[in-house]
């Protein structure tokens, strides 16, 4: 009788054809084309703090900490085992590293902290972060976009600003006064209005002999991270829809009446908890005058929507980082799957398509930091942030997938971390406005602050005469941006905009033979509707060793 078992020789079996980890790789200085969009956006002061952020953000731990607040879902916990309500979410140890890990480097206070051009560097640690884990970013982005309002109401700003510049993460459920650091969450839509905020119900009643307290009443449909110390939150008071910020415990230390119905079993976003609340009877002080919601929250939206334009785009070159370093090790038909002619023609695409997207992200993020000196650069902001979120979410999804398909089935498995990406990739597009409503927006901006329009087309005719195509569509934009457009022109309007603000980024700022590319596939009548579509005449190994990354 043989000796010979068919397992033998699979136990010989060699793994070939197949990529190293693509972990422990520096985010930041991988990234050439994130290194020259700061130093174009001013920040390139930060690369020494950025170059530490990024290796650990790209590192094999953090990566691990990704994997496990995703597979380990937030928990919900009503009551404690003494049957008394207590209304906390239970995260896994990794999603309170991450936290860590985000809150300390200052992805929520370094805009604030006085240093220059702390809005381009803000958003360069989200743009890291992001690609590390979108999920926590949440909390990140609502805690440094709370500044803003909480400063339309002074004294309750001196309380919480200490929490917020501390750059800590304190995960204790205690009042504010006994942590290190806070985060502030938003409770602002109901089940009954989604974006429509007026049709909600909360009602808010003064507190009797409190200058500034009132009790809350009502339900939030949305209450983006639960467990933060504090809520900016909708309600209707005697004279109209008004801001509020209720903390999750009272003056007195006892718990605040803010009751978690259940939380979201969402498609992405999943190490992040998003709740279905009501307010029973809960305490809260006013931010801003009574009446006077909408515009009190405006600020924190504003600048939410700037986190809500550089995630995209981090998702872009996480992806497309992925895809490229996946085609760089794997054969096919006995050729490396990137020199493939038309895997190279996609590769390339995309990649100018991500160091447009990067631009533009970053140009935004310098105009909040010019705003506090420049009117125009104010105007410009305005219009630019609602251009900028629209646009690139609405490229991102189809994006993400196609690096998803680069790496072939082994993409669809969740050991890669390309389905946990794809889960993301729609989610910012519907946070903060979705698409209608950003492009109504927009229209906004054209009709009431006059200013925006000829911003606008000062920062696009900075980048006359460096090609013809991006020339002729300046001066068509100019012509139609002579008039508002009817509102369901208004999608069509937005993307010329942004396809032409990003095209002039690009003429300033990057090599010709990406602004070149980007011009002749996105501007004008011969568009192709999916990537790879570059004429044959385009330089796709410069645009792709641009992009891909260095180690």
């Amino acid at each position: 009788m043989s000796a010979f078992r068919p397992q033998d020789r699979l136990e010989t079996h060699q793994v070939t054809n197949q990529p190293p980890p693509f972990e422990d790789i520096s985010l930041f200085d991988s990234d050439v084309v994130l290194r020259e969009v700061l130093a174009h956006a001013g920040g390139g002061a930060h690369a020494q703090r950025l170059t530490a952020f990024g290796t650990r953000a790209g590192s094999a731990e953090v990566a691990r900490w990704a994997i496990e607040a995703n597979r380990n879902v937030p928990q919900l916990k009503i009551f404690d085992r003494f049957g008394q309500r207590i209304d906390e979410v239970e995260f896994h140890p990794a999603y309170h590293a991450l936290m860590g890990l985000g809150f300390g480097a200052g992805v929520s206070s370094a805009a604030w902290s006085g240093i220059a051009h702390g809005h381009v560097l803000h958003a360069a640690l989200a743009y890291l972060m992001s690609q590390a884990e979108p999920g926590v970013c949440c909390p990140m982005t609502m805690t440094y976009a709370a500044l803003p309002a909480l400063r339309q109401q002074p004294d309750v700003a001196e309380v919480w600003t200490p929490y917020i510049l501390a750059a800590l993460y304190d995960p204790a459920s205690l009042p504010a006064e006994m942590k290190r650091g806070a985060t502030i969450g938003m409770a602002m839509t109901e089940k009954q209005g989604g974006s429509d905020v007026r049709a909600n119900t909360t009602r808010a009643e003064p507190i009797s002999g409190a200058s500034n307290g009132y009790i809350l009443t009502g339900h939030k449909w949305f209450c983006s991270a639960p467990m933060s110390d504090a809520f900016l939150t909708l309600a209707y008071a005697n004279k109209g829809l008004t801001c509020f910020l209720a903390p999750r415990w009272k003056p007195d230390g006892e718990r605040n009446s803010i009751q978690i119905m259940r939380l979201k079993d969402k498609l992405g976003d999943r190490a992040n908890a998003s709740a279905e609340i009501e307010y029973h009877r809960a305490y809260a002080v006013r931010i801003g005058e009574e009446g006077r919601g909408v515009r009190t929250i405006v600020e924190m939206v504003h600048h939410t929507r700037l986190d809500c334009t550089v995630a995209p785009a981090a998702f872009m070159r996480q992806a497309l980082a992925n895809a490229l370093w996946h085609t760089a090790h794997r054969e096919a038909f006995q050729k490396k799957l990137i020199d493939q002619p038309l895997m190279n023609n996609v590769l390339a695409d995309m990649s100018v398509e991500s160091e447009a997207a990067t631009a533009l992200a970053f140009r935004i993020a310098r105009s909040f930091d010019e705003s506090a000196t420049s009117r125009e650069a104010a105007a410009f902001s305005r219009i630019a942030t609602p251009i900028g979120k629209y646009w690139i979410n609405k490229r991102v999804v189809n994006f993400v997938y196609e690096a998803l398909e680069a790496h072939g089935g082994a993409g669809y498995v969740e050991e890669s971390a390309m389905p946990r990406i794809f889960r993301q990739s729609p989610l910012n597009s519907i946070w903060e406005g979705s698409g209608n409503i950003i492009c109504l927006d927009v229209l906004r901006a054209m009709m009431r602050e006059k200013d925006t329009v000829p911003a606008f087309i000062s920062e696009l005719e900075t980048a006359l005469g460096e090609n013809a195509r991006l020339d002729a569509e300046i001066e068509g934009l100019k012509d139609r941006l002579v008039q508002i457009p009817d509102e369901r022109e208004a999608r069509h309007l937005v993307e010329r905009m942004a396809l032409a603000l990003q095209a002039s980024l690009l003429q300033r700022q990057a090599p010709a033979f990406v602004a070149d590319a980007f011009c002749e596939t996105r501007l004008g009548a011969q568009r192709a509707l999916t990537y790879g579509a570059l004429a044959s005449k385009m330089d796709t190994p410069a645009i792709i060793g641009r992009a891909m990354p260095a180690v």
